[in-house]
């Protein structure tokens, strides 16, 4: 079966098996989501970070603390994403299969909303994206652009990356602007510097993708915006999901569609 036809139980069930590969383009029709679970006494302040920062951190639920299921992930957050990354003082320490053994009796888990989301739009309107034409994973960078801080928490803001043919901007603006809860319009097009991005061939987190004659890197506000978070701030200890590797929720795209 191709894996845009699968449902969000089948996928979960191929990544508890130990399949493992980035989700752009599976469960068409179907809502992604970064993870980032962090330690109970840094609940509030990571909270606080996603209202001040929302574009890049609109939160779509979230757990108790020790828990490893929220209602739009009724699956185990600790096996069911193809990949996780776990940091140790802020310091990415393992990319790992599954988490079980690392998950923590304070972690509370959050879902953070992903760009991934709103492709099916793009496609739709005929925009094209390139890392699923190639098959790889979306390029993502760190900015110069800070965030606002909250409580122990700061970081630079991380965006995710697509070149777009410049007759199309206006059109991949106008659709995506439709999605906030998934990132919505971009934060930037044209120059990377301006950003603070210094080199599209050497992404922080994903693959690079060729930017051809007559197309526009187009920059959208990421969910790894908290793992940037994590490492600037020297937390503890905290999961995430490995970049571009999401938990594919029960909840339609269109749920968070505005018109």
């Amino acid at each position: 079966m191709d894996v845009a036809d699968l449902s969000p139980a089948q996928a979960r069930e191929r990544f508890r098996r130990g399949e493992r590969a980035p989700t752009s383009g599976w469960c068409s029709g179907w809502t992604q989501a970064n993870l980032i679970a962090v330690p109970e006494r840094l609940r509030d302040d990571l909270r606080l970070f996603a209202r001040r920062n929302p574009q890049a951190c609109p939160v779509l639920d979230a757990g108790e603390p020790g828990a490893w299921t929220t209602r739009l992930f009724p699956g185990d957050l600790r096996t069911d994403l193809p990949g996780y990354r776990l940091y140790r003082d802020g310091a990415p320490v393992a990319d790992l299969g599954d988490v079980v053994s690392a998950w923590r009796s304070d972690l509370v888990p959050f879902l953070i909303g992903c760009s991934f989301t709103f492709e099916r739009a793009l496609l739709a309107a005929g925009v094209p994206v390139r890392h699923l034409e190639l098959g790889v994973n979306v390029p993502m960078y760190r900015t110069g652009l800070p965030c606002r801080p909250a409580g122990a928490l700061s970081g630079p803001l991380v965006v995710s990356m697509r070149p777009v043919p410049e007759h199309q901007v206006a059109t991949a603006v106008e659709v995506t602007g439709r999605y906030p809860m998934v990132h919505g319009a971009p934060v930037h097009a044209g120059d990377p510097a301006a950003i603070g991005v210094a080199d599209l061939s050497r992404p922080d987190f994903g693959d690079a993708v060729e930017v051809r004659e007559g197309e526009v890197p187009v920059f959208w506000a990421c969910g790894v915006t908290p793992q940037a978070a994590v490492m600037a701030s020297g937390v503890e200890y905290a999961i995430g999901h490995l970049p571009g590797h999401m938990a594919i929720l029960d909840a339609r795209d269109d749920d968070y569609r505005v018109d």
